[in-house]
C-alpha cells in the first residue's frame, strides 16, 4: 500500500495542520478509503443480522427496528465520528496514531519510571493485545459474510460457503510475500465503488419505507432501552459492530495524515454507511420475515452475483488492511522491545513502510483459517467479535483524558467530560459484549491474555538478561586503564562491539581477547536505541564520545516506525568525532546469549522457561540491524536468570 508520512504536533485539538484541498489531496483521501475504511466498511455485511439473531430475541417490529438503527447510527456519530475522528486524531504521536503510539504519548506525560508511566504502559500493551485478538476474527467474518451471499442467490451453495473462505483467505496470506504496492493502487476504487453501492442500494430501499428516516432520532434509541428494560443494554454487542474499524482509523493515521480520513470519513463513508443501515431497516420494516440476512435481501435480484463479488473483494481488502496494519504494529512492538526480534522482508524499493514478516503472516493465517473452520458463519463468529475492541476503545479514552489532561490546557475543558461520557458508552459496550464470553468471546480473551502474557514476558526477560550481564561485567572506566598498561597486540581496522550497556566492557571483546589476545587499531562500543517517536530526529540520531586510546563509544538511535539500519547509520556519521567505518575495513562483533532458567531469581520458574524458549527462537539482533554476515563475528555467553 502506498503511503505518505504527514507529521502533525500533538499541541492541541486543533493543532494539526491543515491540507489544501488539489489532486494530490484527492488522491490521499482515495488511497485512505481503500486502505483504512476496509474493517469498518464490510460492517453493514452482518451488523443488522446479527442484531436480530435468535440470540438476543429481539422481534422485527416497527419500534424495535428504529431503535436499533437509532442506536447503529448514534454509535457512528459519537465513537467514530466524535471521538475517534474528531478528537483522538487530535492525539497524534509525531503524525503517528494507534494505541501504541498514543501510550508513548502518554507515558512522555509522566515521570520516567513512575508507577503511573508503568500503569499506562501495562494499559497499551493489554490493549495493543486485545485490539489484536479482535483483528484476527475480522478477515474471517468480513469473508465469510460476503460468501455467504451465495445462499441468498443459490441456497443449493451452502455446502460450499466454508470451502469457498477458506480457499479466498488462502490466496490472500500467501500473496503477502509478493508485497501489495501493485495491488494496493485498485484497493481505493474498488472500495470507492463498494460504498457507492452501499448508498445505492440503500437509497434503493429507503424510497420504499421512508419512516425508516425516523431512526435519526435518538428518541427511538432511548424508546427501545424502555421497552427492553436493564437487559436491553446487551443489545450493544450487536451495535458494536457498526463501529469496529473505528480504532483503525486512529492507528492508520501516519500512512495519510489526519485530514484525507477526516475527509473520506465526514463527507464520503460515513453518509454511504448510514444510507446503506437505513436501507436494509426498510426492508425489514416491509418484509419483517426476510430479517435472516438484510443485507443481501436488499440487493436487487439482477444485482446479487454482482454484490457477491464485490463484497468478497472489500472483504478482501479489509483482510488485508489487517493483516499489514499487523506487520506495522509487530514491527513496532519489536523496536520498542515487547514481542522478539523476526525476520522483516521490504517488499518495495520506494515504500519503507511495505513490509513482510513471514512469522506474523502463517500464524495470522492459521489463526483465521482455524476460526473459519471452527466457527463456520458469520452469525456464530459475530458473537465472539466486540469484546476486545471494545475494551481497547475503553482504554484509548482512559489514555485520551491522559494526554488532554497534561498537553491540551486550552481544550481540557470540553474534552475531559466527553471522555466521561465516552467512557460510559465504551464501558456498555464491553459489559454487553461481556455477556457473550461462554458463547465464543472467549477466544479473543484468550488471545489477547496470551499475547499479553508473551510481551510482558519477553519485557522482563529482556530486562532481567541486561541485569545480570551487568552485574558480571566489567565496568568500562576501570578495564580501559589497566588494559593500556600492557597492551596486546593491534590489527588494522575498526571492531565494533553490539551492547546494550556502553558503560559495561562487551563479552564478545573479553572473549575476543581471551582467544586472539588481540586488539583493532579502533574499537567501538555500540548501543542501538529505540526512542518513543515514530522517526529519531536529526539531532538525536547519533552520539559518538571517545573514552579511551581509539575506543570509541556510539549510541545510534531509531524511531519505533523505522527499519534499523546499524551499517547505514554508522557511514552517515563518519564525519562525526573523525571516526571513519569503512564497510570493507569494519568486522562487528556480537554475543550470542544462551538463557538458562532458574527458580532462585527473576520471574516465576514457567515464564523463566517461556522467555528461555522466546530468545532461542528469536532472530539474531545482527540481522535485525541488518548487518552484512559476512562481517560478523559471533561470540557465545550464557546468561542465567
Amino acid at each position: 500500500m502506498s503511503a505518505a508520512h504527514t507529521p502533525t504536533p500533538a499541541s492541541g485539538p486543533h493543532g494539526a495542520p491543515s491540507h489544501g484541498v488539489g489532486a494530490g489531496h484527492l488522491a490521499l483521501v482515495v488511497g485512505a478509503i481503500g486502505v483504512v475504511f476496509g474493517d469498518i466498511g464490510t460492517s453493514p455485511l452482518y451488523t443488522l443480522k446479527e442484531a436480530f439473531s435468535p440470540h438476543y430475541g429481539l422481534d422485527s417490529d416497527h419500534d424495535t427496528v428504529l431503535g436499533v438503527l437509532s442506536l447503529a447510527f448514534w454509535a457512528l456519530m459519537v465513537v467514530v465520528t466524535l471521538k475517534y475522528v474528531t478528537i483522538i486524531m487530535r492525539a497524534d504521536n509525531e503524525g503517528e496514531g494507534g494505541i501504541m503510539a498514543l501510550m508513548a504519548l502518554a507515558q512522555r506525560t509522566l515521570k520516567n519510571g513512575s508507577r503511573s508511566a508503568y500503569v499506562v504502559g501495562i494499559l497499551g500493551i493489554f490493549g495493543a493485545s486485545l485490539f489484536f485478538g479482535d483483528g484476527v476474527i475480522t478477515p474471517a467474518i468480513s469473508v465469510l459474510g460476503a460468501v455467504e451471499g451465495l445462499e441468498i442467490a443459490a441456497p443449493a451453495l451452502h455446502n460450499f460457503v466454508v470451502p469457498i473462505t477458506v480457499a479466498v483467505l488462502l490466496l490472500v496470506f500467501m500473496a503477502q510475500r509478493f508485497g501489495t504496492e501493485k495491488v494496493g493502487r485498485v484497493f481505493g476504487p474498488i472500495t470507492c465503488l463498494w460504498f457507492v453501492a452501499l448508498a445505492a442500494i440503500g437509497i434503493w430501499n429507503i424510497v420504499l419505507a421512508p419512516e425508516v428516516l425516523k431512526a435519526f432520532n435518538p428518541y427511538w434509541g432511548a424508546l427501545f432501552f424502555v421497552e427492553h428494560g436493564w437487559h436491553g443494554v446487551f443489545i450493544l454487542g450487536a451495535v458494536v459492530l457498526a463501529v469496529t474499524g473505528g480504532e483503525a482509523l486512529y492507528a492508520d493515521m501516519g500512512h495519510f495524515g489526519a485530514p484525507p480520513i477526516r475527509h473520506g470519513w465526514y463527507f464520503f463513508v460515513l453518509p454511504c454507511l448510514v444510507l446503506n443501515y437505513l436501507g436494509q431497516g426498510a426492508l425489514v420494516l416491509e418484509h419483517p420475515e426476510l430479517v435472516r440476512n438484510p443485507f443481501y435481501e436488499s440487493v436487487p435480484g439482477w444485482a446479487l452475483y454482482p454484490m457477491i463479488v464485490l463484497a468478497t473483494l472489500a472483504a478482501v481488502i479489509a483482510s488485508q488492511a489487517v493483516i499489514t496494519g499487523a506487520f506495522s504494529v509487530s514491527r513496532q512492538a519489536m523496536q520498542l522491545g515487547y514481542i522478539p526480534r523476526m525476520r522483516i522482508k521490504h517488499t518495495s524499493h520506494d515504500t519503507i513502510g511495505q513490509i513482510y514478516i513471514p512469522g506474523i503472516n502463517w500464524l495470522l493465517m492459521v489463526m483465521v483459517i482455524g476460526l473459519v473452520l471452527v466457527f463456520r458463519s458469520s452469525s456464530n463468529l459475530a458473537v465472539a467479535y466486540g469484546i476486545s475492541v471494545s475494551a481497547t476503545m475503553l482504554i484509548d479514552t482512559l489514555l485520551l483524558a491522559l494526554v488532554a489532561r497534561a498537553l491540551w490546557p486550552r481544550w481540557r475543558n470540553w474534552v475531559l467530560p466527553l471522555c466521561v461520557v465516552f467512557f460510559l458508552i465504551d464501558l456498555a459496550f464491553v459489559v454487553a459484549n461481556g455477556a457473550k464470553l461462554m458463547q465464543g468471546a472467549w477466544f479473543p480473551v484468550v488471545l489477547g491474555i496470551v499475547l499479553f502474557t508473551l510481551m510482558r514476558t519477553w519485557r522482563r526477560g529482556r530486562e532481567l538478561m541486561r541485569e545480570e550481564l551487568r552485574k558480571d561485567g566489567i565496568r568500562v572506566d576501570t578495564f580501559l586503564p589497566g588494559l593500556m598498561l600492557a597492551p596486546p597486540a593491534r590489527v588494522p581496522g575498526t571492531a565494533v562491539f553490539l551492547t546494550t550497556d556502553g558503560t559495561v566492557v562487551p563479552h564478545a571483546l573479553l572473549h575476543n581477547l581471551k582467544h586472539n589476545k588481540v586488539l583493532h587499531e579502533r574499537n567501538v562500543f555500540l548501543t542501538v536505541e529505540t526512542l518513543p517517536v515514530p522517526h529519531a530526529p536529526a539531532d538525536k540520531r547519533l552520539r559518538m564520545d571517545q573514552i579511551g586510546d581509539d575506543f570509541y563509544r556510539v549510541i545510534v538511535r531509531f524511531g519505533f516506525m523505522e527499519t534499523p539500519d546499524v551499517p547505514l547509520a554508522l557511514m552517515r556519521a563518519c564525519d562525526v568525532g573523525g571516526l571513519s567505518f569503512d564497510p570493507m575495513d569494519t568486522t562487528y562483533f556480537a554475543s550470542r546469549e544462551t538463557v538458562v532458567a532458574s527458580a532462585r531469581r527473576g520471574m516465576p520458574i514457567w515464564r523463566d522457561r517461556l522467555f528461555t524458549v522466546m530468545h532461542r527462537n528469536a532472530a539474531p539482533a545482527t540481522g535485525f540491524f541488518r548487518i552484512p554476515g559476512n562481517r560478523l563475528v559471533e561470540l557465545g555467553s550464557q546468561v542465567e536468570i
